[in-house]
């Protein structure tokens, strides 16, 4: 059976998190005192809030931890039902050898106006009892009750030093090599995200010994920076059909999504050999196309009218 890498290599304790030293440090400081406020984690998927939750409760509760921890994803489970039982169950059940429990609320950005009030008046009735640790990645979605009842910690995507000794030390411990160019396309496509990183590498290290550059843009659903220059290059000389069949064959060929090819197009658009305005149009025509796509609008159309407007774009 094969380990799902995200989870064989999540950290047991918090010196071990990776990319988030001084977030660990405040939070081994409340473990020190046996005693945390409550809490809420900011930031982008990816960068340690999950698993700093974790290790937290398992440095604090050891062996026990399981039984004073509960985690719930307020994605899946966000009406007000969840707050009045579920939660609720949970937090007014005696901890097992300490003197609170836990409650960790992944994705609690995602809660509804009603059921972030419920919370809030569970969070007052039950703090004798009871630390809920909130996490998000819009701390602006949270109403500002929650937020004042919370400390907050904001977790930044992780340095590129940082993901480059991880991905030796996940290299050496699975058993696989890789190249700098596939090093640097990791980079590239995770954008500091550990999780999709661990991800990327366990899929690409299936199949091959050495993990070269173009495993990774193959398992990534992404393109190459060169490629998307090409693209970008010939629409912006207005060869939009030229560009249209280049980009439509290489979404075929790799199973690409209008979301990632959008993507694609924003990391290298600071790339382009134009000026700061010609970038400025294109980066406003970003935005228009990737919320059409995420509002429903087909992929296919919408990267196709995407290149349209580039290609119309006044030569800068």
């Amino acid at each position: 059976m094969i380990d799902v890498w995200t989870e064989k290599h999540r950290p047991d304790t918090l010196s071990e998190v990776v990319g988030q030293d001084k977030i660990t440090e405040r939070l081994q400081a409340f473990v020190n005192e046996d005693s945390i406020p409550h809490m809420m984690f900011a930031g982008p998927a990816g960068t340690g809030k999950t698993t700093s939750a974790v290790a937290l409760a398992k440095d604090l509760y050891g062996d026990d931890w399981r039984q004073n921890f509960m985690e719930t994803n307020a994605s899946d489970e966000r009406g007000i039902d969840v707050v009045r039982e579920k939660i609720k169950d949970f937090a007014r059940t005696k901890s097992m050898n300490a003197d609170y429990k836990i409650i960790f609320l992944d994705e609690a950005d995602a809660l509804t106006s009603d059921a972030q009030q419920a919370l809030r008046r569970t969070m007052e009735q039950f703090s004798d009892n009871c630390r809920f640790i909130l996490s998000c990645n819009y701390s602006s979605k949270i109403i500002d009750p929650i937020q004042s009842r919370c400390a907050v910690f904001r977790f930044n995507r992780l340095e590129e030093g940082d993901v480059k000794d991880y991905i030796t030390r996940l290299g050496k411990e699975e058993d696989f090599k890789i190249s700098k160019d596939a090093i640097d396309a990791v980079m590239r496509v995770s954008e500091g995200d550990l999780r999709r990183v661990t991800n990327i590498l366990q899929t690409a290290s299936i199949n091959n010994d050495e993990i070269g550059e173009e495993d990774i843009y193959g398992v990534a659903a992404s393109l190459r920076p060169e490629e998307i220059n090409e693209i970008l290059e010939k629409s912006l000389k207005g060869d939009f059909i030229e560009a249209r069949e280049e980009l439509a064959d290489l979404m075929i060929d790799r199973g690409l999504d209008g979301q990632d090819v959008i993507s694609s197009i924003h990391r290298e658009i600071f790339e382009l050999d134009i000026s700061d305005e010609g970038k400025l149009e294109i980066m406003e025509k970003l935005g228009e196309f990737e919320f059409r796509i995420s509002e429903g609008g087909s992929s296919d159309i919408q990267i196709e009218a995407l290149l349209a407007q580039i290609s119309n774009l006044e030569e800068q």
